[in-house]
């Protein structure tokens, strides 16, 4: 098992407090809102599937308007059958805007097809299953059997947590993948915190730790020395000195050089 980083806890409930007090998009229109709209219960577990399959690579503004506009084109509900009789054309008009809309219309289709022929027209219940289907991977599949079937099997693991947690130093070695930072991360996080990590730092990635340019100075980590990877401010004045930053010389303004791997599904 990975050891458990030291002051995590510590840097963990730094983040959450943030996360408190700061607004993020994903507390809006992430994957657990598509549910919402609908009224039968399979529909809701369905939009969820949904959000997930067109979220990947996608800002969630994006997503959460693509969902919309694609109920209101199949006829006001997001059910497997409405998918399933609306053309590709419709499909694809509903969702231009998310990355890659063309192979997730591909994907949503043949999707909503498995899930009548073999899953009684619902979201399966199991990672195997819903990895299964074209176009999910392990993180959509952790994050939809969290918000659709509220269990907790593992962490739902996208660029944000990967990114985050490898600029935290949460693992002994970087991390190269996300499916490698999952398996790190859940040999020592407790489990009662694996169904809100997700959701947490997707939201810190998305308002303070930013891919490009994090807003070091005003996050919390970097005044209780709690992320290596921070950032000091540099002084504006002439003649003043640069502050020094606590990253090592081979280390880029947003922190230590991570290889990301983005999953895709």
């Amino acid at each position: 098992p990975h050891p458990a980083p030291e002051r995590w806890k510590e840097a963990y409930d730094a983040i959450k407090e943030m996360r408190s007090r700061i607004p993020a998009p994903v507390d809006t229109m992430g994957c657990d809102q598509a549910q919402w709209k609908e009224q039968d219960s399979k529909n809701s577990r369905f939009a969820t599937l949904i959000s997930l399959m067109l979220s990947s690579q996608t800002k969630d503004e994006v997503t959460d308007a693509a969902v919309a506009k694609l109920r209101t084109a199949v006829g006001g509900s997001l059910s497997v059958d409405a998918v399933i009789a609306a053309d590709e054309a419709t499909i694809s008009d509903a969702i231009s805007k998310v990355g890659f809309w063309r192979r997730k219309t591909q994907y949503i289709k043949q999707a909503a097809q498995r899930l009548r022929d073999d899953f009684d027209s619902d979201v399966p219940k199991t990672v195997d299953e819903l990895c299964s289907l074209p176009g999910v991977g392990p993180n959509m599949a952790f994050l939809a059997l969290q918000v659709a079937w509220k269990l907790n099997l593992g962490i739902g693991v996208d660029v944000h947590v990967h990114r985050i947690t490898n600029r935290l130093g949460w693992h002994r070695r970087p991390t190269k993948n996300p499916e490698e930072t999952r398996l790190n991360l859940q040999s020592w996080l407790p489990k009662e915190l694996h169904g809100e990590i997700n959701h947490m730092l997707v939201g810190f990635g998305q308002t303070v730790c930013l891919p490009v340019g994090p807003k070091c100075d005003s996050c919390t980590l970097s005044s209780a020395r709690l992320c290596p990877s921070a950032q000091a401010k540099k002084s504006t004045k002439r003649g003043s000195r640069d502050s020094v930053s606590t990253n090592s010389p081979a280390e880029s303004e947003s922190g230590p050089k991570i290889e990301i791997e983005v999953d895709n599904a």
